[in-house]
């Protein structure tokens, strides 16, 4: 029964993406030091944690791992910036095929409850309290491509330049890699006269309501994309209430999720 749910969670073609990215373990000649672990049993009970939500301490040891290990594990591998390498090699097998759309790229946020730690601020529209905001930039279908993590009381607008800039270079079809999209779609609150006039610079055309003016619902063919993205993310039981006192490692869990979130479309291509 492990041995199914552990293939389901980290399938074989996933694990073959994974494993060139993993620090390599090297044994001290004096001896001693920390023993090799399962890397892929770690893997996968960091995926287990990521999908069902649970906590660490509850982590079933039949995956051949203590939560103690996988927990160690993660945060080195957090610190390695594994998640975000993992997110550019899917979007880059995405990329080969043709299976990135740049017509356009689309942002919006979402908010979650919190206790306490870095990344967090009291929430204006549930009652002041604490909470975290997830920012995401997809592509026209709505693929995260950028994601970032803020306090709750931070505006929508301030990630809107950190988040275009995290766009990673993919691999193309053909030609050389891409990190541009041809325009860029939002809701008002990310309007300003300084970004509009930043995003034309380098050449992306704004396409964001303009306060007063437009309304947001005129965006609606296009927002269901990232709010459907926005879905598949809090599909990931982890990521709906925040536990992790340090920012980092929510954000680790975020980068995780898109990562697997782009796997499923690969995964599709490949059957």
């Amino acid at each position: 029964m492990v041995v199914g749910l552990s293939q389901r969670l980290v399938p074989d073609e996933l694990w073959s993406l994974v494993a060139p990215l993993l620090p390599s373990f090297t044994s001290r000649p004096q001896g001693g030091g920390t023993a090799p672990v399962d890397e892929r049993a770690a893997f996968t009970a960091v995926v287990y944690v990521l999908t069902s939500g649970c906590a660490w301490r509850h982590l079933p040891e039949t995956f051949g791992v203590s939560p103690a290990t996988a927990h160690r594990r993660f945060s080195a591998w957090t610190k390695d910036r594994l998640w975000r390498r993992l997110h550019r090699a899917v979007l880059d097998e995405l990329g080969a095929r043709g299976e990135v759309d740049w017509t356009s790229a689309i942002v919006d946020a979402a908010s979650v409850r919190t206790k306490k730690g870095s990344l967090t601020g009291r929430n204006p529209v549930d009652r002041g309290k604490k909470g975290s905001k997830l920012h995401v930039l997809s592509d026209a279908q709505g693929l995260p491509l950028a994601l970032g993590v803020s306090g709750a009381n931070v505006h929508d607008s301030q990630a809107l330049l950190p988040l275009v800039l995290g766009i990673p270079a993919i691999r193309s079809r053909r030609g050389p890699r891409r990190r541009r999209p041809g325009r860029l779609r939002a809701d008002k609150a990310y309007h300003s006269a300084e970004r509009l006039k930043w995003l034309r610079e380098r050449g992306i055309v704004p396409r964001i309501a303009r306060p007063g003016i437009e309304s947001s619902e005129r965006l609606g063919r296009h927002r269901w994309k990232i709010e459907r993205s926005i879905s598949w993310l809090f599909g990931y039981r982890r990521l709906t209430v925040r536990y992790e006192r340090k920012g980092s490692h929510f954000l680790a869990f975020l980068g995780l999720a898109a990562a697997l979130t782009c796997y499923k479309k690969l995964a599709k291509l490949t059957t």
